[in-house]
């Protein structure tokens, strides 16, 4: 199954996580691995790539950002944030899941969900302990280089705007876990209720696979719509003559319940996809029987008579 890890670094080497990403480090201290002649060991096999750096390299491009909007300059600042998403093993070998597969997914992930933010996006062919799952790491810059649309997880103006920084909520948090859950339900890769529990594990890959592309379309269209942009709804009430302002942690609240209906139709739909499933079987059954059963009874009106 797919999760989603986070971490924020206030580290101002933005060269550090790219050796991460490049070369061999022991998964428990985050120290690098060195050979016998103390050099840092390349990684075998990776796919790596760099968003909103305009050519240039990842460091050089974020503190370049930095300067120019004199932000990130002190020792407590958040530099960068860190996103993991690790696939379940056996999507390799079931689901046909690549190392370029998993790169594609993690690039459309980023633009979709971090944009305006300078960023790495790496994959590798193997986890911790040799596991097999293939995992993408998303590093982004805390600092927004371009105004971007109000997306879902804000609560606030500033998170669209241009030399303002990125923020991970609670909310924002559930939300990339909510999206990653459903990357993987509409690419066919095994997932498990991240915000819940769920007490089924790995959810029916046949389901997701038959699930309508309609009826999610339908789903998601009405999840969004109950978001509430900050400043379009200003302008709305100021139109219409509305004076006061729903309070933020209202909608903040509205958001998060929101998310939580969402993911808790997936078990609730699964369930009944099932009892389906199984009625149809037992009518097949009833058929086969009744089929079976129709020329002797034929035969013994025609002795009857």
């Amino acid at each position: 199954m797919a999760t989603l890890k986070h971490i924020n670094s206030k580290n101002a080497d933005y060269g550090a996580a790219e050796q991460y990403l490049l070369f061999e480090h022991d998964e428990f201290t985050m120290k690098p691995v060195l050979d016998e002649t103390g050099r840092l060991i390349p990684r075998e096999d990776y796919r790596l790539s760099t968003l909103n750096c305009d050519g240039e390299d990842f460091a050089v491009a974020c503190m370049r950002a930095n300067l120019r909007y004199q932000k990130n300059q002190r020792r407590e600042d958040v530099k960068s944030h860190h996103y993991i998403i690790s696939f379940d093993p056996r999507d390799g070998p079931d689901n046909g899941l690549t190392v370029d597969r998993a790169q594609a997914l993690g690039e459309q992930f980023c633009k979709e969900h971090f944009p305006g933010h300078q960023a790495l996006v790496c994959t590798h062919p193997d986890g911790h302990n040799h596991s097999g799952n293939i995992h993408v790491h998303i590093v982004i810059n805390s600092l927004r280089i371009e105004e971007v649309p109000f997306l879902p997880y804000m609560d606030r103006p500033a998170d669209t705007k241009v030399g303002c920084k990125h923020r991970c909520t609670d909310a924002a948090l559930r939300y990339f876990k909510s999206e990653v859950m459903e990357m993987c339900h509409r690419e066919g890769l095994y997932q498990i209720d991240l915000l819940n529990g769920s007490k089924n594990r790995v959810t029916d890959r046949e389901y997701w696979a038959q699930k309508s592309e309609k009826a999610r379309a339908a789903y998601r269209q009405a999840h969004e719509s109950d978001f509430i942009i900050a400043d379009a709804a200003a302008r709305y009430f100021k139109a219409h003559g509305i004076t006061k302002l729903p309070a933020r942690k209202a909608l903040q609240a509205e958001i998060e319940q929101l998310i939580s209906e969402k993911d808790g139709l997936y078990n609730t739909y699964h369930e009944q996809k099932q009892r389906f499933k199984e009625l149809q079987t037992v009518k097949r059954n009833i058929d086969q029987i009744l089929r079976r059963d129709e020329p002797h009874r034929r035969k013994e009106q025609s002795h009857e008579r």
